[in-house]
Order: C-alpha cells, then sequence, then structure tokens
C-alpha cells in the first residue's frame, strides 16, 4: 500500500481515485491548436512553473499535451479525445481555443490569452469574478498595438504604409486586426489588411508580392493560432520581398522579424501552473481572478535589420529586452 510516509509528493495534490479506489495521478490536457513547434516554449515554460510549484512530472501530475496544426478541426477532435479521458484540467493558449474547450466541456479551463476585458461572455463574466469554468491570464495583443507602429516608425524612416496580417476565420482575430489598422492610421499610415484563411503558402508569397508592389514596406501580425503555425514561413515570405515582419510574441523576433512588442507569453504560461495547481487542490476556476500580464518583452532582431538595409536607432536598442545579434 502507497503511503504519504513513503511517497511524501503525494501530499501536494488531491490526488483522484481510479475505479478501484487506487490514487491515480491528475492529467493536464494542453491544447495548441498551432503547430507543436509554435507552442514549444509554452508547454516548456508551463512545466517550468509546474517544477516551482513544487509539482513533479510523472510523480505528482501527468501532461498530455496536442496540437492542431493550424486546423480548428483537428482541435476540437483533439479536445473530445481529452475531456473522454478525461483530463482534470485543461491549459490553453488563446481565445479560439478557450472558446472551443467551453463549448465541449465543463472540465476546468485555464486559459493564456483572454481578452483583457470582459468582451466574450461566454469565456468569463468578468476579471474579478470569471464564473463558470474559465479562468486564467490575458495577453495585451492589439491593444497594444499602438506602441507597436510608434517603434515601427522609428525604425523604418519614411515608412507610409503597413500591411496587417490576420486570421480572418475568427471573428475574434478579424477585429483585432481592424483595431490595428485603426492604429496605423492614427499614426498617419495607410494601412492595409492581409487576410490568412489558411496555411496556402502560396497564396501567402502572393500577397506579400502584391504588398511589395503596393510599397507597404512593413507587415504587423496579429498573433493567433493560425498566424502562430506560420511564423517561419511568414518572415520568409516577407524577407523574399524585402518586407518588414513585426509581432508581439518574443518567438516572432526569434523567427526573424524585426522586432517583437507584447506580454511575455513565458512568464504568463509559467504563472498558470499555479492556477491549475489550486485548481487540482480544489478551488473552482470561476473564483479565481483572470489577471493581466504583469512582464512585456521588447525583442529586436539585428541581424534581420541589417538584411533589410536598415540602421536600427540606438533609441530603441536601448528600450529593448533583447537584441538579436
Amino acid at each position: 500500500m502507497i503511503s504519504r510516509r513513503t511517497l511524501p509528493w503525494l501530499a501536494t495534490l488531491a490526488l483522484p481515485r481510479t475505479a478501484r479506489g487506487q490514487a491515480r495521478l491528475p492529467v493536464v490536457g494542453f491544447v495548441g491548436f498551432a503547430s507543436q513547434e509554435g507552442d514549444r516554449a509554452t508547454v516548456l515554460a508551463f512545466r517550468d512553473g509546474m517544477r516551482a510549484q513544487g509539482q513533479v512530472e510523472g510523480r505528482t501530475w501527468r501532461l498530455d499535451h496536442r496540437h492542431a496544426g493550424g486546423d480548428v478541426a483537428q482541435g476540437g477532435t483533439i479536445i473530445r479525445d481529452l475531456a473522454a479521458l478525461p483530463v482534470d484540467v485543461f491549459v490553453v493558449p488563446g481565445p479560439a481555443a478557450a472558446r472551443a474547450v467551453r463549448r465541449a466541456t465543463s472540465i476546468p479551463l485555464v486559459a493564456v490569452g483572454l481578452p483583457p476585458v470582459a468582451s466574450d461572455p461566454e469565456l468569463f463574466a468578468s476579471l474579478a469574478r470569471p464564473g463558470g469554468s474559465v479562468t486564467g491570464f490575458a495577453s495585451f495583443g492589439e491593444e497594444m498595438s499602438a506602441k507597436r507602429i510608434e517603434f515601427l516608425r522609428e525604425a523604418i524612416p519614411g515608412l507610409a504604409a503597413i500591411g496587417v496580417l490576420h486570421n480572418a476565420t475568427d471573428p475574434t482575430f478579424d477585429a483585432w486586426g481592424r483595431l490595428t489598422e485603426v492604429s496605423a492610421r492614427a499614426q498617419g499610415l495607410c494601412a492595409t489588411a492581409v487576410p490568412l484563411a489558411s496555411r496556402d503558402l502560396a497564396a501567402l508569397a502572393a500577397q506579400m508580392s502584391a504588398l511589395r508592389a503596393a510599397d507597404v514596406g512593413a507587415v504587423v501580425v496579429v498573433r493567433d493560432f493560425l498566424t502562430s503555425s506560420l511564423i517561419e514561413e511568414i518572415v520568409a515570405a516577407a524577407m523574399v520581398e524585402g518586407i518588414a515582419v513585426i509581432g508581439d510574441q518574443a518567438a516572432y523576433a526569434q523567427a526573424g522579424a524585426l522586432f517583437s512588442y507584447g506580454a511575455s507569453q513565458t512568464d504568463l504560461f509559467r504563472r498558470a501552473a499555479g492556477y491549475v495547481v489550486r485548481i487540482l487542490r480544489g478551488e473552482k476556476p470561476g473564483e479565481l481572478p483572470v489577471q493581466l500580464p504583469t512582464a512585456i518583452e521588447f525583442v529586436v532582431n539585428l541581424r534581420t535589420a541589417r538584411a533589410l538595409g536598415l540602421t536600427v536607432p540606438h533609441a530603441i536598442l536601448a528600450r529593448a529586452d533583447e537584441v538579436i545579434e
């Protein structure tokens, strides 16, 4: 018989029981609508967060992470499969995956990348008291687009027009794209919508070519599961045309974007682990407030700047949290 004396780590969580009364490890289901590579850093950050909470993977908990590669239908299948196991808590990046989990099951959900206001009652009622089965961490996305565009205008003298690349298949991301366009026009730039409907790389290349023909010098990417699954492809297609790419996560700059500016996803997923542990110990997600980002990252890729023939001003470099040489 297993005793707490011989295995003290069992005391850290209220372990569920099998039909025979045996203790089983709680299972956390990570559902990423992006690619496995696109989700890799966030999965690692979540695991780091669980270790910081005193949890030992394989001893006090188990992670089942699956990725849809930008395919929403596949994401739905993953959610149903994990719910049938069942998992004890879901963890997801982004509102689209959060909404899909919420519609499929009442299993508790910790989401990262929620809107920073209660704009979607299907997800949560208020930041302070979400209600229901969903809680998590908001991520300032297009609300910070004005700052990104400000940096962009400093980095590219004479910039007159930008493209705004966004997922056109989801109303949330379509709306975020429009917010970025409004921010660009408010700063005197011409903004062109670049709707992305699939992983069709030929269509993506054609869109970038059309932007270059229209003298568009930069593309701001609205982050979501589809664009996150195509980070490297988006950067490569833009670089062929000499167009700078701007994102809101460090992963974009690391993949070759000129810079990224936004909430630290690593920090948010580490913090998400704390909520998962609290839920596994019996707390209700609807009583855990949705938290706002506390760490903002600004990453500049000088290697990309040189390839584009740009000289990044020292004022920008001085504000960067990381400079990729």
